[in-house]
């Protein structure tokens, strides 16, 4: 049985701001597990309005909002970009910190 997780959409190319390298460096981690969580349909720390908006941008290829804490409390977001195409690829998936966007 396999315990990968199939991602719902394209991220495109994955970037990540100044001060989300140094948040994720400070919590041990490369953030690979985030963006997995992103990419699966998990959108971590989002209101449940967010959260159906998520849902429905894999349908409709708007942006993707996901929220999450790292293990010192530091928030860290990941954002997808709206599809380019009518075929949904999304140009660039960004990993930031709230300040930064």
């Amino acid at each position: 049985m396999s315990t990968e997780t199939q991602a719902k959409f394209t991220l495109g190319r994955l970037v990540a701001t100044p001060g989300a390298l140094e948040a994720l460096e400070r919590n041990n981690t490369d953030g690979k597990e985030y963006v997995r969580r992103h990419a699966s349909g998990d959108w971590g720390n989002v209101c449940d309005e967010d959260g159906q908006l998520n849902d429905q941008a894999i349908q409709d290829g708007s942006r993707i909002l996901s929220a999450y804490r790292l293990p010192d409390e530091t928030k860290l977001w990941i954002i997808t970009d709206a599809a380019i195409d009518d075929r949904g690829h999304r140009e660039a998936t960004t990993i930031l910190l709230p300040e930064e966007y």
